[in-house]
């Protein structure tokens, strides 16, 4: 039996330079940390004595079924696929935050559910190669138009930069700023959840198609990453980082009518009519967690206005998906 522990994240800077139709032929960047709220994901060798092969549960969902090819979880389905599992396995996955939420959910799926079945297949994996095949898993396999910042952030754990090539590599650099830097910024957030959920390949989908017209904003964004690490290795105001995630979501809205609606927008006006500086949707966007940036004594005063929504408190993670638990197959026979 094998679990694996993998972190959820928040994307401060950069979100759609990290679509390969973009990052391929301009280069993308992108600023995001992984936070203490996680996803479990439990696999062991199905036991021979029932007549189903896998037993899947998710959710709300069960499925008990003979082959991959029955699967309908598709990131489930093209794992066992790519992996070329030939035995029946037992699966079972929780989570801190519900999926379809704006925080990397899916894509931290697929990076612990590849780091369970290697290691139940006694093979450890790197950040690198987590990284890799996710991004191979959702993009080429599920066809799902996804980014690639996710699947990164899921392996690699902490706040970074990364960098995404134009011949398709990716670099991850630690935004090095000292704890008390980073305590003082994870003062400044609030998160908070909008209400409703979303399918966000819906929305990423539409940004695809308008990449082209979305050229001029998506550079633009990409500049934010490198003014948001040089506000936080400065001893500027941090403010100014609230600040320039206010011009980031306006940036954001305009690549896809989807984005944003009347309700999200009254939300983000709520907020910053309440001592917020700046803020922005998580995610492809159209509901999810919205992340505020206000002022440590302008926080009750905030909290106070958004009573009426959930607001969950965390703190940076540093550690990409990991092994918690592991007892090879002979020993529990």
């Amino acid at each position: 039996m094998i679990i694996t522990r993998t972190p959820l994240r928040i994307s401060f800077f950069g979100g759609g330079t990290d679509l390969p139709g973009f990052y391929k032929r301009f280069g993308g960047e992108v600023i995001s940390a992984t936070i203490d709220k996680y996803l479990y994901i439990t696999c062991r060798h199905m036991p021979p004595f029932w007549n189903y092969k896998h037993r899947l549960v998710y959710g709300s969902n069960t499925e008990m079924v003979s082959s991959a090819d029955e699967i309908d979880h598709p990131s489930i389905r093209e794992t066992l696929r790519f992996l070329d599992i030939g035995y029946g396995i037992d699966m079972h996955y929780n989570t801190d935050i519900p999926a379809r939420s704006g925080i990397g959910s899916s894509s931290s799926f697929t990076v612990g559910l590849l780091n369970a079945l290697n290691g139940l297949n006694g093979k450890m994996m790197s950040k690198y190669e987590l990284m890799k095949d996710s991004i191979f898993v959702e993009q080429e396999m599920i066809r799902e138009p996804v980014g690639s910042q996710d699947q990164t952030a899921a392996a690699y754990g902490g706040f970074n930069h990364m960098i995404f090539r134009q011949d398709g590599e990716i670099e991850v650099h630690p935004v090095t700023i000292s704890q008390k830097r980073r305590n003082d910024l994870n003062r400044h957030l609030l998160l908070v959840f909008t209400g409703f959920q979303r399918y966000s390949k819906n929305i990423e989908k539409k940004k695809i198609e308008n990449i082209d017209k979305n050229i001029e904003n998506l550079l633009e964004m990409k500049k934010y990453t490198a003014q948001s690490v040089s506000i936080l290795n400065s001893g500027t105001d941090i403010c100014e980082f609230g600040s320039l995630l206010n011009e980031t979501w306006r940036k954001k809205k305009e690549l896809s009518d989807n984005v944003s609606d009347v309700r999200i927008d009254a939300l983000y006006q709520l907020g910053m009519e309440n001592g917020a500086v700046g803020g922005k949707l998580l995610g492809a966007g159209g509901g999810g967690f919205m992340l505020f940036f206000v002022k440590p004594e302008n926080r009750k005063r905030l909290k106070e206005a958004l009573h009426g929504f959930l607001q969950v408190p965390f703190t940076f993670d540093h550690t990409g998906s990991q092994v918690i638990y592991y007892r090879p197959e002979d020993e529990m026979m």
